[in-house]
């Protein structure tokens, strides 16, 4: 009886490039029915939000039709909308059970949560160029309607600043998949993040002089404030950072670990 003959293993292929894993990341969060109606409702929601500030602004004694007032209007339910995409880019393979055929297929668990990672921010820029684009629109028809000035108050610097800041919370949703890896805890942890623990930092600082000076630094929803008021300070850049250490980088870091390490079935 003969030996079976040696395996060889071609090590000289080149690997997966990230270009089509971004791709195919991209391509499973719009091809179930779901995803693609989670993806539709960020325009659904920006066209109702819209259509809301039409309305009141209609029915107002002194209508004061701003584009601003579109922006702050449609950035409410991005806030809520991008985070719980950017967690179910990530679950998706523990509670649909398919990470198994999918790090069996691409082995490097580092290169697909990087690829999930820049999907997700692509989804996050795209909606947000989609719904300013649906804001301005509804700026034009609420001027036409109400019949006053047409006011473009909302320039690309505000822009990049509400898309950086919506982007860091997508990237906190994205952590928060990384480090629990279950849909339904991690969308509970991020609106416990969001929700409740502003309202706990805000009750300490107001009875701590101590912790009001440190808050800046160690609570990462309080230093994104100014990306929301025209612009932060050096030092509110550095208090963003910091808060950002401690919030995202560390957890992430350790989520990334774990998934490496983690027994997939």
């Amino acid at each position: 009886m003969t030996a079976p003959a040696p395996v060889t293993i071609d090590t000289t292929r080149p690997g997966v490039p990230m270009s089509r894993l971004v791709k195919v990341e991209l391509r499973k969060m719009f091809n179930t029915r779901s995803g693609f109606w989670l993806m539709m409702s960020i325009a659904i929601l920006a066209t109702i939000a819209t259509v809301v500030v039409i309305l009141v602004l209609a029915l107002a004694d002194d209508p004061g039709v701003t584009y601003a007032s579109f922006a702050a209007a449609i950035g409410t339910p991005m806030a809520v909308l991008l985070p719980v995409i950017a967690i179910l880019a990530v679950t998706s393979e523990w509670s649909q059970r398919t990470g198994l055929i999918t790090f069996t297929l691409v082995p490097h668990r580092g290169q697909l949560i990087a690829a999930k990672a820049i999907a997700a921010v692509i989804v996050a820029v795209g909606s947000m160029i989609l719904a300013m684009a649906i804001g301005a629109v509804g700026n034009v028809v609420g001027t036409l309607i109400v019949g006053s000035d047409m006011v473009w108050d909302f320039g690309v610097k505000d822009f990049l600043l509400i898309l950086l800041a919506n982007t860091l919370g997508l990237l906190i949703g994205f952590m928060l998949g990384v480090l629990i890896r279950n849909s339904a805890a991690a969308i509970v942890a991020y609106f416990v993040y969001s929700l409740v623990l502003p309202g706990l930092f805000g009750l300490l600082a107001s009875i701590s002089d101590w912790f009001s000076d440190v808050q800046p630094w160690v609570d990462f929803n309080d230093a994104q404030t100014p990306l929301f008021d025209g612009g932060p300070s050096g030092e509110q850049w550095a208090q963003l950072g910091t808060s950002g250490i401690i919030w995202f980088v560390i957890p992430l870091a350790v989520g990334i670990w774990a998934v490496l390490r983690s027994e997939v079935k």
